[in-house]
């Protein structure tokens, strides 16, 4: 008997657990119900990728879309478009908006705007601060959280947990993987006179590698002492690449695209307080370390960090510029010309791009191509030449810091849960994000 799919995306180059290969991803109810040999079967639609590639599809597993406080420099709505025009299928949002995520109500008023708002999926993070570790544990559970953010070091917000004993309050109260902006906020204090006014060259001095490399160490002997799983995001130095590599039992390692394209000093002297953000843009060497990092398995997951400001607010004399870039839609095409030039396989984008957070974060249902998963695809020509522009930039900051660089490999479609999201530059339908589940907080029966 002849199959019948809801749509099948046919002729593709398809890259997933089964490695790289031409075939046909049909659809049925959301789901991906066949791979392989599909061109006997009946389909309400048929979309012809030949040429294409066929990615499973790319979450962004840290962004920031200011909703609510701060709608002026994004929103959920608009951080949802830039991601699916970007091959986004699926983002995490973080916590330090205003009011901060950190507590029931301000979780579930997240997830209610989102809803059917967002073009993409999405979950948010909880907040930790210095008194609410006792309610983190029901927090983690609630619907559409991936976890809980801790911030050693201060950045934009007011979410600060910056010594041994609240940090350690927070790991000992919950049981998922905690994510971690690992900077040393005390240190930060000490040198904050190095931040010069008007100099953002010397950015990466103030908040400079030992003020990372001080906090990771903290922050890998207090989860050691609790037995507890944590996430390292945005890591900036060589330095802990090395330590992290000796601790792989309890932490898993994110890079930036920022960090892993752009180097101190001509980053900021090209481009001023645009590439200023949170840990810093850091010289060259510690960038072919993040790349060693990369090639050695250390590094987990890709997140663009994606933290708009305006363009206004980015023109003040540094240090009252804040720190932070868009991200979220330059993520594919800036990674896959990396490919392309040889930095990384493809498949290896795949393993940092969806497989890791499905490993890493216990996702329901998402980060792999494989039958029985969402429909999530990230479709993409991997021969498409083409310059990023502020022009192109749907957030509500609407720039970019890799404006004016030409890359090659492009996102052609986003397919959220079977439906086209985006296509060809165009997002053809109504927006229909939903929260992600996460194996752990599954409901009962579920």
């Amino acid at each position: 008997m002849s199959q019948t799919f809801d749509t099948i995306f046919a002729g593709g180059t398809i890259v997933n657990h089964d490695g790289t290969g031409l075939g046909d991803v049909g659809v049925k109810d959301g789901r991906i119900a066949a791979i392989g040999d599909l061109s006997q079967a009946s389909a309400g639609e048929r979309v012809d990728v030949s040429g294409l590639h066929v990615l499973p599809g790319v979450l962004d597993t840290q962004v920031h879309l200011r909703e609510p406080g701060a709608e002026h420099k994004e929103n959920l709505e608009a951080g949802g478009r830039a991601a699916v025009l970007g091959g986004v299928t699926a983002v995490f949002e973080m916590p330090n908006t205003k009011p901060p995520t950190s507590d029931a109500p301000a979780l579930a008023e997240k997830v209610r705007r989102a809803s059917n708002r967002m073009q993409c999926d999405f979950a948010f993070y909880a907040g930790a601060t210095t008194e609410n570790a006792d309610i983190l544990g029901d927090l983690e559970r609630e619907t559409g959280c991936c976890g809980v953010k801790i911030f050693m070091g201060s950045s934009t917000g007011n979410l600060l947990v910056p010594d041994d004993d609240h940090v350690r309050a927070v790991l000992r109260n919950v049981s998922r993987r905690v994510a971690v902006h690992s900077e040393d906020e005390y240190r930060l204090r000490e040198r904050r006179e190095l931040a010069e006014t008007g100099n953002v060259l010397t950015h990466p001095v103030w908040r400079d590698e030992e003020t990372a490399i001080r906090c990771t160490n903290r922050l890998l002997r207090l989860a050691r002492e609790e037995g507890k799983r944590i996430h390292v995001l945005h890591v900036t130095t060589a330095d802990e690449m090395d330590i992290l590599a000796a601790n792989k039992d309890i932490a898993t390692v994110e890079a930036t695209p920022q960090h892993l394209t752009l180097a101190a000093p001509d980053c900021y002297e090209e481009m001023g307080t645009r590439a200023q953000m949170n840990p810093p843009i850091r010289d060259a060497r510690h960038r072919a370390g993040l790349w060693r990092g990369l090639a050695a398995g250390i590094v987990d997951i890709i997140g663009s960090d994606h933290a708009p400001h305006t363009l206004e607010e980015k023109a003040q004399a540094y240090p009252k510029s804040p720190s932070g870039m868009p991200g979220v839609q330059t993520l594919v095409p800036i990674m896959l010309n990396h490919v392309n030039e040889g930095r990384l396989s493809l498949a290896r984008f795949v393993d940092l791009t969806s497989h890791g957070p499905n490993r890493v974060f216990g996702l329901s249902a998402k980060g792999r191509l494989a039958v029985g998963y969402d429909a999530d695809l990230t479709i993409v020509d991997m021969k498409k030449s083409r310059k990023i522009e502020d022009s192109w930039i749907a957030s509500v900051s609407a720039w970019t810091p890799f404006d004016g660089m030409t890359v090659t490999g492009w996102p052609v479609g986003t397919i959220v849960r079977g439906r086209r999201a985006m296509w060809e530059d165009e997002i053809p339908g109504a927006a229909e994000g939903q929260p992600i589940r996460f194996v752990d907080t599954l409901p009962r029966g579920a």
